[in-house]
């Protein structure tokens, strides 16, 4: 693309796809910028495009009729020389002077990496979000992993992590997973979830106006049944147990609180294991500017957008996760409504038709209401922490126990887990909080939404990189 562009959208997901065909469909002159080889986030992700015929996860995707569609629009953006994509490029700053500049590193030649900058007069983040973690003894072992971390080796590569796989946490993520190692012929031996499925029974409306959600959970229920599949409700994964690898689970039965109850901790032989506690939203990017946020109903905090998906600084918009946790659905929905918001603020016509917004409107409010009542029906157990030893690690980048955050939390007046990192270095390390981050608020705050720390370097960035900035 030779001419400057009037938008850049860093995020290739759903959301990101959505909005950048929605600005080209508009006129506009777009960039679209990712970390992953190929567009589609972790919603579409696929197996490398040589070994997609040999390794086939098709049964992993939904909307995949979407995605296609959304994928050739792309192509004939970047045919008519309006569409800039940037895959293995690594977002690391945002700024804005006259204009915004998204700093980037190249990472298409690894492990060179080459420093560009990416400069237009809007922006908008569409960067996703990762798995929210609870430590519990033994999640350090090798062969313990994040939900979102086994779905990613199926689609990715058709990999399973083990041939006895126990899963836990809580919410709907769960199902699809499972599903997916069952049908490949992976003993998936039990799914914990720690919820109460009959919490659904108090948003009937959310269910009902969501009939889509019924059918895929049926579908998933289906699956699970076939290949005699235990699911386990009020129930949690406590420990792991093993040396060089995971060889065992401890399993309880929960009461009201979230509290282990006495006399039903079990073992399960296992070779690998998946656990979630739901999704934090990727807000590196957005919280240098100042944006405001707002709590949202899952304990995070989030960005606050109006009904155009602006934020609350000029020539910013966001969609997607880190909105609020949302799906797919709601992340597209919300990719084309700030693709509008875009054009309209930049005096072009509107590419959605009349009809076509009010139906994104519509799904926007009826998928965010569907998101608060799956909230408030898998919340994260108010007793979990009731799991961990003083020696259970929390921050495994740096080895801080629980034991020291506790500590922190009751002599040192640590109230939150930015002044837990000054007195015990949790989230200091190469993660920089991703993985300890809500856990070690969850200790300390309690009640309060989880903010990330704000950075001003979003992602590691090799010293090469910044020195080739002055070049």
């Amino acid at each position: 693309m030779s001419e400057p562009a009037d938008l850049v959208v860093v995020g290739a997901g759903p959301a990101g796809m959505a909005a950048a065909v929605t600005a080209l469909a508009g006129g506009l002159r777009v960039v679209l910028v990712d970390s992953g080889p190929a567009v589609g986030g972790q919603f579409w992700r696929h197996p490398p495009e040589h070994a997609r015929v040999a390794i086939p996860t098709g049964d992993l995707h939904h909307g995949l009729r979407e995605y296609l569609a959304l994928c050739a629009a792309l192509s004939a953006g970047r045919a008519a020389g309006r569409l800039d994509l940037r895959l293995a490029h690594h977002v690391w700053s945002a700024v804005r002077d006259d204009e915004f500049a998204v700093h980037a590193a190249d990472r298409r030649e690894a492990p060179r990496e080459r420093p560009v900058v990416l400069r237009a007069p809007r922006l908008l983040v569409a960067t996703g979000a990762y798995d929210r973690q609870l430590p519990f003894p033994g999640w350090d072992l090798p062969g313990v992993l994040t939900i979102g971390g086994l779905q990613a080796l199926l689609k990715g590569g058709g990999v399973a992590a083990g041939s006895r796989v126990a899963l836990g946490g809580t919410g709907p993520f769960l199902l699809p997973v499972a599903a997916g190692l069952a049908a490949r012929g992976i003993a998936v031996v039990t799914v914990c979830e720690a919820a109460d499925p009959r919490a659904w029974l108090r948003h009937p409306g959310a269910l009902l106006r969501n009939p889509g959600k019924w059918a895929e959970g049926a579908g998933y229920a289906a699956v699970l049944a076939r290949h005699r599949v235990p699911v386990r409700p009020r129930t949690a994964i406590t420990g792991a147990e093993g040396g060089e690898r995971v060889t065992s689970v401890r399993i309880a039965s929960l009461t009201s609180d979230g509290s282990p109850r006495p006399g039903t901790e079990r073992r399960v032989e296992v070779d690998a294991v998946g656990v979630g506690w739901g999704f934090a939203p990727q807000l590196d990017l957005l919280l240098p500017f100042g944006c405001e946020l707002t709590d949202s109903a899952d304990g995070n905090a989030v960005v606050a957008v109006d009904d155009g998906q602006r934020t609350t600084v000029p020539g910013l918009y966001a969609a997607g996760e880190a909105c609020g946790v949302g799906g797919a659905p709601l992340a597209v929905a919300e990719g084309r409504l700030a693709a509008e918001s875009v054009l309209a603020d930049s005096g072009a016509a509107p590419a959605l038709s009349r009809k076509s917004l009010v139906r994104a409107r519509a799904t926007v409010a009826r998928q965010r209401a569907f998101a608060r009542a799956m909230s408030m029906a898998h919340p994260v157990p108010a007793a979990w922490s009731s799991w961990l030893t003083d020696e259970t690690v929390v921050c495994r980048c740096e080895e801080v126990t629980a034991g020291a955050v506790r500590a922190a939390c009751a002599e040192g007046g640590a109230h939150d887990h930015r002044q837990v990192k000054q007195l015990t270095r949790a989230g200091m390390g190469w993660c920089q909080g991703r993985m300890c981050g809500p856990a070690v608020h969850c200790l300390a705050a309690q009640k309060r939404a989880y903010v990330p720390a704000e950075r001003l370097v979003a992602t590691p960035v090799t010293l090469g990189a910044l020195a080739q900035l002055d070049e």
